[in-house]
């Protein structure tokens, strides 16, 4: 994360978030939980059944996983595209330039590419490309803000986060909800998405509707307070 905000992909205030979060990470025993397998599980087979799938990428994230995030889009057909709440012409290149070092190809949402804008939003990530974000079936949005989370849903998307406090608007808003460390969850999402790609479309399509984001989030929280 430090080398990231050396680098201009992070901003000072995406350290003061990212520490935050860790704080959670203790909580849970900075592991991946059963509930967070589920999840990632859940989140990979909604990604390969989608027909428009975009993984939705800021700076932090960025800088902690690029090569799980392009990996994940080359199995699962997903668009990758940069959004930022803090946006400025230099971060959005330099969050370019680093997805595509990783073999990143037509990254989505940098410059005038960031046409389309998502309604209700006031902060910049309401800004996000035609090609993209705005016509996506299905988001993974790690790493996000709840009023974003929130006003995907209301388009009709469904919505894939990792989050770590699954208390946060994000958590309880988005579709499939993995209450994890990203650095540990990008890993673990692409060798799932790996390992379901040969299945078919209704035994995809089982392992999501099995999922209960409600109940996963719960046994998260029962997780969270064994370690208070």
């Amino acid at each position: 994360m430090v080398g990231g905000f050396k680098n201009g992909l992070v901003v000072a205030e995406g350290l003061i978030a990212h520490g935050r979060g860790e704080a959670f990470d203790y909580l849970i025993g900075e592991k991946t939980t059963r509930p967070a397998k589920s999840a990632i599980k859940a989140a990979a087979a909604m990604l390969l059944l989608s027909k428009r799938p975009v993984i939705s990428v800021n700076g932090n994230a960025a800088a902690l996983c690029p090569k799980d995030f392009v990996q994940l889009a080359e199995i699962t057909g997903a668009g990758i595209e940069v959004n930022l709440f803090y946006r400025t012409s230099e971060r959005e290149t330099a969050i370019k330039a680093e997805l595509e070092k990783h073999g990143a190809k037509n990254v989505l949402g940098v410059g005038p590419r960031a046409s389309a804008k998502i309604p209700e939003l006031q902060s910049q990530r309401r800004r996000v490309d035609p090609d993209g974000i705005f016509i996506a079936d299905t988001v993974l949005v790690p790493l996000e803000d709840g009023d974003r989370t929130e006003a995907l849903v209301k388009m009709g998307k469904r919505v894939i986060t990792v989050d770590l406090n699954p208390m946060s608007r994000t958590a309880r808003k988005a579709h499939v909800t993995i209450v994890d460390n990203l650095v540990r969850a990008m890993p673990a999402m692409v060798k799932q998405a790996r390992k379901l790609k040969g299945k078919n479309k209704k035994q995809l399509q089982k392992i999501v509707d099995d999922f209960d984001s409600k109940k996963n989030l719960s046994k998260s929280l029962k997780i969270i307070r064994r370690g208070m």
